[in-house]
């Protein structure tokens, strides 16, 4: 009876964890997505995705829902074959790009989709390659492929050929399309996008300047010996979530309790569970 007992309380405690830990990733997922449209990264389409822990499922946005106003709540979980597990809504039709590289990368986490012009140019001209010119780029220091299919990456065979072309990369572009950005959760996605399309800016406005002077690789190393990834993570969201809050892109209580803004300002604050 005891051992009974014991069994079910464990079982109870672990499908509570399940869920805390849900709610806390479709709740990354939208404010992330939120914060992209705000930035300027996210237009009408492209979408976030997180891994869901345990078998081939992840967490993304219905292909309906607009990325300027979804809600934790609308975030489904899907299985890596398009199936819907939990929530209401259809998958993006692109779902075998997060499928496909989720299953190509274990080492990812997150993946973001994405159709930002002034990036996708580089895919538009010859030796446009993306190369390093600010230190948070360094983590594209070894390149940024380019993936030749121009079309929309709608089956598993397309996504299975993009994960090919990214290889051990944490960015690609697709021609004439747009870019696809892997990290280890959403919080370094969210850096990672905003810094991968920081220095395309930097590059395409270094390239009207004259010859472009790349980070050298001993540059880039030098950088990553000392960056602190999660912690600069954290402290890029915790920005453009206080800037969010302020503008009404984000609801308060999407936000801890211990972090709501004092009298006369908005402080940077955190997400839940995000510390």
């Amino acid at each position: 009876m005891a051992q009974a007992a014991d069994t079910e309380r464990t079982d109870r405690s672990e499908e509570s964890e399940r869920r805390a830990r849900a709610h806390e990733v479709r709740r990354q997922v939208a404010v992330a997505t939120r914060m992209l449209v705000d930035a300027g990264i996210l237009g009408y389409s492209g979408h976030l995705s997180a891994r869901a822990p345990g078998d081939e499922r992840l967490y993304i946005q219905p292909v309906d829902d607009s990325r300027a106003s979804l809600r934790p709540e609308r975030v489904l979980l899907v299985s890596f074959d398009g199936e819907v597990v939990e929530g209401k809504g259809k998958p993006p039709s692109e779902l075998p790009i997060h499928a496909e590289l989720y299953r190509a990368r274990p080492d990812v986490g997150a993946v973001a989709h994405f159709h930002h012009d002034p990036t996708t140019m580089f895919t538009m001209v010859e030796h446009g390659a993306i190369v390093p010119v600010k230190n948070h780029a360094s983590r594209w220091a070894d390149g940024v492929p380019v993936h030749p299919d121009a079309s929309h990456i709608a089956t598993a065979e397309q996504g299975r050929a993009l994960a090919a072309t990214l290889g051990g990369a944490a960015a690609a572009l697709l021609r004439g399309h747009g870019e696809v950005v892997v990290a280890e959760d959403v919080l370094t996605l969210f850096a990672d996008v905003v810094h991968f399309v920081e220095n395309a800016d930097a590059l395409a406005h270094a390239m009207q300047l004259g010859r472009v002077v790349p980070l050298g690789r001993e540059e880039c190393d030098r950088f990553l010996a000392t960056f602190r990834r999660d912690r600069h993570a954290r402290k890029l969201w915790n920005h453009h979530a206080s800037v969010a809050l302020g503008s009404g892109s984000i609801l308060p209580e999407w936000l801890d309790a211990e972090a709501a803004p004092a009298d006369g300002g908005a402080p940077a604050r955190s997400l839940r569970g995000s510390r």
